[in-house]
């Protein structure tokens, strides 16, 4: 599975430099984000979130280049000549750049362990988010179990649609898309659970999940995310399997759209979710 092992790999550093630029810009004290790389403090959410970010961050640089003259070929096969001449670009700078090729050298002789290591990693780096939102106390949308599982299995489900739209390969789409249709069916079960304990929990509780039952976001979280970002393109995905012709570009961008829309509007209301007595 060439796209799953190679090709994808090369987006997660960009993704993840873009977010700790995100991270940082939301930071009070910009100037001192440096002290978070430098400490570490077991109890910290932030902290746990910080080293993952980082250490991940590194890794996910050295595995596409301990690969890239398999990118490169994979590119010329397909006839993608600038990404090909990119590769190219990226094998020069390599060179160039003092301890990089022993880096990507021990990281090619050790791809099975790194790849063990990663695997945990990404998971933690899945769940952070639902766990540091989650240890708001103040804020009742926030402040549930299910939020870190929860951001975990829409995580997984975002990359399995970006690998289904990336790969030309019919058994690596197909294998995606039935992965895809559990984590959907996983992230239904996760959601319906969560508003079930926010209707039967105390009186803050009913007015937070009173803003998805006939509130302010039902229309987007309901009709937008879940009916477009979850419902359509599961069908779409059960329909391709089935046989019917379906681009896959269709169901695998509304999966990346409304993994984006729910953790936008996760974020704005859970700060406006808030006990009021």
């Amino acid at each position: 599975m060439p796209v799953t092992v190679k090709i994808s790999t090369i987006i997660p550093p960009f993704i993840i430099a873009i977010g700790l630029i995100f991270l940082i810009e939301d930071l009070h004290h910009k100037l001192y984000f440096w002290q978070l790389m430098v400490h570490f403090e077991v109890a910290s959410p932030m902290s746990w979130g910080t080293w993952i970010l980082t250490i991940i961050l590194f890794i996910s640089i050295l595995w596409p280049l301990s690969f890239i003259d398999g990118i490169k070929l994979f590119f010329e096969e397909n006839n993608k000549k600038r990404l090909a001449k990119w590769c190219g670009s990226v094998q020069n700078v390599m060179k160039k750049v003092p301890l990089l090729p022993k880096l990507v050298e021990l990281t090619t002789k050790n791809r099975k362990t790194l790849a063990y290591i990663t695997f945990f990693l990404a998971i933690a780096l899945g769940i952070y988010t639902g766990i540091l939102l989650s240890s708001f106390n103040a804020r009742p949308l926030w402040n549930t179990s299910i939020l870190g599982p929860l951001f975990l299995v829409s995580g997984v489900s975002t990359g399995a649609a970006a690998i289904m739209w990336l790969s030309n390969n019919k058994e690596e789409k197909a294998l995606f898309s039935r992965i895809d249709l559990v984590l959907i069916g996983i992230e239904l079960t996760l959601i319906f659970l969560m508003f079930l304990g926010m209707a039967w929990g105390p009186e803050v509780y009913q007015q937070t999940a009173a803003m998805f039952l006939g509130g302010e976001f039902t229309a987007v979280f309901w009709g937008v995310f879940v009916g477009m970002g979850l419902i359509l393109p599961a069908i779409l995905e059960a329909l391709e399997l089935k046989g019917f012709h379906v681009p896959i570009a269709i169901p695998a961008f509304l999966i990346l759209l409304g993994g984006l829309i729910f953790r936008v509007i996760m974020v704005v209301a859970g700060q406006i979710s808030a006990y009021t007595f």
